[in-house]
């Protein structure tokens, strides 16, 4: 189906529901004091009272802690199911889930052989010749138990714990089925779809349950079903500030957009596509996760675009250092974009859970930013007259501006150097554009004055291309200068370099469609110039 319509209107008329909502988090239960081995010696010695630290003290805990599991499972009835290596444990959720009808409770626990982190007590030598317990981290393959439940207010999850000390546990949730289980008691009705929403009869009321899911929440919500679940630490333990806290390992941002009809939401996703398969280039990630790309990190290939096809349903992944986007057609009616963050020092922000509002932030932002990316990569053009100024000097409030001449080397280079930049928060500098317009012009760095540089960005401010951010030396580019430098490099490669080399190329002559047509303009032209001069 040919598309008729740019993306942006697309958007605009033919998206009938939008919902930004945190998706899974997959988050790290731990005990502050006890991550490393000083912090265990002094659990053993100070808390425990042995004259020295060593693991062997926790064992008695160890295989309390397990017959508490036992005993549970016992006490309320429950299927231990003994996981199979590489069995897909969601999958044996579900199929329990069928059958659970009850509003709140344990589903089942699953137990399960895994590598861990944890500490280990070897031998050190002291300067007297003899040696002395030392504990130290290191892995081990331990028993892990999952105690998969269904919560009314978060819906199904999982909370993990390891049964060797100090006991490390993970929680994971999903913030959709958090949003479901939110508009079910509010009594707004909904149609569902996998992980998501297909319709509301309350979208606004949908979004702002979404906004409010907070760490707050969460960590309510965590607290709740350690008090029903076995816990390896006594309350005395607890009372001595051996408690849990919550820290990101994984966390999903979505944005999902639901179409009016299935092929339109086809036609935009194809144009992506088409449009931004170089998405992952360095100067176009840095852009999308607002982060300066590192000349290491821009070469290791820790930022790259896949575009992946199972059957007929594409999708368009870009990855900057740990952190995923990824876009993709969800059951043929939705288009969801979403940001995984791995690692939340990728973007300078701590790990603890505290931190959700500005990990939120980024995921979010860096889904609007992809949208807005292709969206002006698909819809550049720019008007007749407003093109036609830019070809000429001009006066400016009383200063005199050189022009901006379509195909001249510098005034190419500078405006695709601009895209690079189109939507850094913070703006860019004089010094950021140089190094690029550089490399572009096939000079060195130095050969680029600041003078220079100074020169060109006076021109683009007065030509309404950029504006200074005020109160600081940045620029950032406006909607005008935007589309132009989109338009200018857009039209400049794709259209004129290419078009004159298929024309100009002897190799190409009989294999161009331009080249033949061009060829029988010119054939036909003769022919009527000496039919003319004939007569």
């Amino acid at each position: 189906m040919k598309i008729t319509h740019s993306l942006a209107q697309l958007q605009k008329e033919h998206v009938v529901l939008e919902l930004e909502c945190i998706d899974r988090m997959y988050l790290n239960a731990y005990q502050p004091k006890l991550t490393t081995g000083g912090g265990i010696a002094a659990f053993c010695r100070g808390y425990l009272g042995y004259r020295f630290a060593s693991t062997k003290q926790a064992v008695q805990r160890t295989t309390q802690f397990v017959s508490a599991i036992e005993a549970f499972i016992q006490r309320e009835g429950l299927e231990l199911v003994h996981f199979k290596k590489g069995q897909r444990k969601d999958g044996v959720l579900q199929q329990k889930l069928r059958n659970f009808k009850k509003a709140e409770g344990v589903i089942f626990v699953g137990v399960a052989q895994e590598k861990v982190r944890v500490p280990r007590t070897t031998r050190k030598r002291t300067e007297s010749g003899g040696t002395i317990p030392w504990i130290i981290y290191s892995t081990a393959m331990v028993n892990c138990y999952y105690f998969y439940c269904r919560d009314q207010d978060f819906g199904p999850f999982f909370l993990k714990f390891c049964s060797y000390f100090p006991y490390p546990a993970k929680l994971c949730l999903n913030g959709h089925e958090y949003l479901k289980c939110q508009l079910a008691q509010r009594g707004i009705a909904f149609e569902a779809m996998d992980n998501g929403l297909l319709c509301c009869a309350d979208l606004k009321a949908a979004q702002r349950i979404s906004d409010a899911l907070s760490d707050t929440k969460i960590n309510a919500f965590f607290r709740k079903w350690l008090a029903r679940l076995p816990h390896p630490y006594s309350a005395q333990d607890r009372k001595a500030g051996y408690r849990y806290d919550l820290s990101v390992l994984q966390a999903e941002f979505s944005l999902t957009q639901v179409w009016d009809r299935a092929t339109h939401g086809r036609c935009f996703f194809e144009e992506v596509i088409r449009e931004n398969i170089d998405l992952g280039r360095p100067e176009q990630v840095q852009l999308i996760f607002a982060r300066k790309m590192q000349r290491k990190t821009a070469t290791d290939g820790r930022c790259r675009t896949r575009i992946i096809t199972e059957g007929v349903v594409p999708s368009l992944h870009v990855y900057y250092k740990n952190t995923h986007l990824k876009q993709y057609h969800k059951e043929g009616r939705g288009l969801r974009t979403e940001t995984t963050i791995n690692n939340t020092y990728d973007f300078g922000v701590g790990r603890r859970l505290k931190n959700l509002p500005a990990l939120r932030q980024i995921g979010l932002d860096a889904n609007r930013r992809v949208l807005q990316v292709e969206q002006l990569t698909h819809d550049c053009h720019i008007g007749a007259q407003a093109f036609d100024q830019l070809q000429k000097p001009a006066e400016v409030d009383g200063q005199h501006v050189s022009a901006l001449p379509f195909g001249q080397e510098r005034v190419q280079a500078l405006l695709t150097v601009l895209v690079l930049f189109c939507l850094q928060p913070e703006g860019f500098r004089n010094r950021q554009l140089r190094p690029l317009l550089a490399q572009l012009l096939g000079l060195s760095e130095s050969q680029i004055s600041p003078g220079r540089m100074s020169y060109d960005l006076r021109r683009l401010r007065l030509h309404r291309l950029i504006e200074r951010v005020p109160k600081t030396q940045r620029y950032r580019l406006t909607a005008f200068g935007l589309k132009t430098a989109l338009f200018y490099s857009r039209t400049y490669q794709r259209l004129l370099r290419r078009g004159l080399s298929e024309l100009h190329d002897p190799r190409l002559s009989e294999s161009s469609t331009l080249a033949i047509d061009f060829a029988k303009f010119q054939k036909a032209l003769d022919a009527y110039i000496a039919e003319k001069l004939a007569a």
